[in-house]
């Protein structure tokens, strides 16, 4: 593996600018146990691991470091850029 999962999970949260608290209350976790998650001191069941990957949108090898194509990630990153574009311009024309 290129990355551990720990490295991984810290690296998605990070990107996405929220914070252990938010991403933490969001899965259903405490941030204690993220935390643990984040550097390695603790492994989580597959349970977790389901549903970071749905949280995150990526699929169970990019989040255990067995892929790193990037293509899905690529893809929801356009898609989510897309909505963010749409939301922009709905404003403006409220704003008009």
């Amino acid at each position: 593996m290129d990355r551990p999962f720990s490295q991984v999970l810290m690296s998605l949260r990070v990107e996405r600018g929220l914070s252990q608290r938010k991403a933490a209350a969001d899965l259903g976790i405490s941030q204690a146990l993220l935390s643990h998650y984040e550097n390695g001191l603790r492994e989580p069941k597959l349970e977790f691991v389901v549903k970071a990957c749905d949280y995150y949108g990526v699929s169970a090898d990019y989040m255990l470091g067995r892929s790193f194509d990037g293509y899905n990630e690529f893809k929801r990153l356009v898609g989510r850029l897309n909505e963010l574009s749409a939301e922009a311009s709905r404003l403006i024309e409220e704003v008009r």
